[in-house]
């Protein structure tokens, strides 16, 4: 087996060498009827309210956003980094721009954005990614530190006592 080293530059030409075919080139008979699809309920995209809020340029508090599903390339492309390979915690600021589509009417957010967030945030979002990752939704089991009650909170957005 031949081993390559792997760097920022090649990683795409990598990428393109090893995916599968085109369907066009796939197709060399016509394609026989395909049977309806259906909608399995995959959530890709959830939305968040950011507990401090992104300020822009123009001074602007943006809040509200929403975060993709990562891909395996997603959590691949940060490792190449040279950000990251010099300063490993730079990783979550990588990975979060990646998958992160868009915070208020920002739409175009990359590491510059994640940087200048402020640290509540950055953490509330790294926990964000975990979870919807992770385990596939936004909920959290609590206890009522009055009543001891358990219930269950969904961290993607809402103020205290909304529903």
């Amino acid at each position: 087996m031949k081993r390559r080293t792997v760097t920022a530059g090649n990683l795409d030409e990598i990428l393109q060498m090893t995916a599968p075919a085109p369907a066009a080139e796939q197709a060399a008979a016509p394609p026989a009827a395909a049977p309806p699809r259906e909608d399995h309920g995959l959530r890709t995209e959830f939305e968040f309210e950011l507990p401090r809020g992104y300020v822009d340029e123009a001074g602007t508090v943006h809040r509200h956003g929403a975060m993709r599903l990562a891909t395996a390339r997603d959590e691949l492309r940060p490792q190449i980094d040279l950000r990251v390979k010099e300063n490993p915690a730079y990783l979550s600021v990588v990975l979060l721009s990646q998958v992160i589509t868009r915070i208020g009417t920002v739409t175009d957010v990359h590491a510059g954005v994640v940087e200048r967030m402020y640290a509540t945030d950055v953490a509330f979002l790294q926990d964000f990614y975990r979870r919807v990752n992770s385990e596939g939704h936004t909920r959290a089991a609590v206890t009522c530190p009055h009543c001891e009650g358990g219930f269950e909170v969904d961290l993607s957005g809402g103020r205290l006592g909304e529903s």
